[in-house]
């Protein structure tokens, strides 16, 4: 699962792979912004309730079991 910043930022890696310019990379982030704006916030919703409902469940408070979570439920690279 990706949050909806880091499917921006996947976007966006893809992007200045296609453009010549960061002019149109800004331009086309901004409208996929524009766009998905709705959807996005939607998705973020859901992954901040599924992070507690998790959270919840396991009631487990220690701060390096969550970074676990966070890097195994988000794909993160960073550890």
């Amino acid at each position: 699962m990706k949050t909806p910043l880091q499917q921006l930022l996947d976007y966006t890696t893809e992007l200045l792979h296609t453009f010549d310019s960061e002019e149109r990379v800004a331009l086309a982030v901004l409208d996929y912004l524009k766009t998905n704006k709705k959807s996005m916030l939607e998705k973020e919703k859901e992954v901040i309730e599924y992070s507690y409902l998790m959270g919840f469940s396991d009631g487990d408070c220690n701060s390096r079991y969550n970074d676990d979570y966070y890097n195994e439920t988000f794909n993160s690279k960073e550890k």
